[in-house]
């Protein structure tokens, strides 16, 4: 379950009433890797090995699935062995579930480039995009981000919910290794901000289209440009901003040699 109904005092005008109201859910994580700690993650209580499997591949701690022995999750505890004793983060990172909190220091120039032909119509941008926000967990609790990953055609593959949209990309990226999905051939939807931090996600993880129905951040921009990435931004209605990587939306190219 992810939210829980709590009691409340509702307040409307002058009027007091005691009531209740669902609350998402939201658990600290703690993963270490061969014995170290290497993470706690305040996240929601679900997918939790997805989750893992994700993070480590974008934080390059394994840089192939079978460089994973095991993974072993117990309460709010998930120990990792690889296959390299020494695979370990440099420091300990606490993220929190707005944003990351301590994300990955962002150069640009060490990160890899999209290796990816995927181009898409914008039709199938808002129809994913659509599918995505689409939530009743959503609008129950008012306090969840989505991230959605899709196939070329618009097919979802994964919608996954999470209190930060940081873990919830880790998780549909999780996800995709775990089923042998080609990466490169997907995009991600999410329903907050894109940040240079899921910029970094994609571009390693291969991803070469990331669209929210919100804004972007010049970093993230600028780190996209750099690895080649697609950015689409304020997907809304009929809709929506390409701020970078516009040859991978159909019709877009010939408008932007046109500047």
């Amino acid at each position: 379950m992810l939210y829980r109904e709590l009691p409340i005092v509702k307040v409307d005008d002058e009027s007091f009433v005691a009531a209740t109201h669902p609350v998402v859910e939201e658990m600290p994580l703690s993963v270490t890797v061969n014995g170290r700690h290497a993470l706690t993650a305040m996240t929601s209580p679900v997918m939790l090995r997805e989750f893992v499997v994700g993070y480590l591949y974008t934080e390059r701690i394994v840089r192939e699935l079978d460089e994973i022995e095991s993974i072993r999750i117990e309460g709010n505890t998930a120990s990792v062995l690889t296959k390299n004793p020494f695979s370990i983060l440099t420091s300990h990172k606490t993220v929190l579930s707005g944003c990351g909190g301590t994300a990955s220091f962002l150069d640009a120039g060490r990160l890899p480039a999209i290796r990816s032909d995927l181009t898409l119509a914008p039709e199938t941008i808002r129809a994913a995009t659509k599918e995505t926000l689409d939530s009743d967990l959503h609008r129950i609790t008012g306090g969840i981000h989505l991230v959605g990953l899709f196939d070329g055609e618009g097919k979802a593959i994964l919608i996954a919910a999470d209190i930060g949209r940081h873990n919830a990309l880790d998780r549909v990226i999780g996800h995709g290794l775990l089923a042998g999905i080609d990466l490169s051939r997907t995009f991600a939807v999410s329903s907050g901000r894109i940040s240079s931090e899921m910029v970094r996600k994609c571009l390693v993880a291969n991803i070469p289209v990331i669209v929210s129905r919100g804004a972007t951040t010049t970093t993230a921009v600028e780190a996209a440009k750099a690895g080649g990435l697609t950015i689409v931004g304020f997907v809304r209605s009929r809709k929506m901003n390409i701020y970078t990587g516009w040859e991978r939306v159909r019709g877009a190219s010939q408008a932007a040699a046109g500047e």
